[in-house]
């Protein structure tokens, strides 16, 4: 399931597309809208994108780890980590065009 990775170039060059802004008005676009998510992100906030999902900080606690190799016990620190949470669209989106690929794919065999 390799696929490629969209850059933010590859964004700012949609939005240079599909908005119709210059290319530097449109690196900046996305520039800018990066950047609040991250800056809500730090504060702690979270971040719904309709149609699309929700980003969150969850906090994680103390534990103990294992070493796979060693089986050793290794200290955990507490932590902060990112979740994202899909829409039901984005969702449906995804699985109707995975379904559309399948059909492709058995139709050519």
């Amino acid at each position: 399931m390799a696929g490629q990775t969209v850059t933010r170039a590859q964004l700012s060059e949609a939005v240079y597309q599909e908005v119709g802004l210059s290319r530097n008005e449109s690196a900046e676009l996305v520039e800018t809208v990066l950047n609040e998510i991250s800056d809500a992100l730090s504060r702690g906030e979270m971040v719904k994108i309709s149609s699309f999902g929700s980003f969150a900080v969850r906090k994680k606690g103390k534990r103990v780890g294992r070493n796979p190799k060693t089986g050793e016990e290794v200290p955990i620190s507490p932590r902060r980590v990112l979740v994202f949470r899909a829409s039901h669209v984005l969702k449906d989106q995804i699985n109707v065009s995975m379904s559309k690929t399948s059909a492709a794919k058995s139709s050519a065999v």
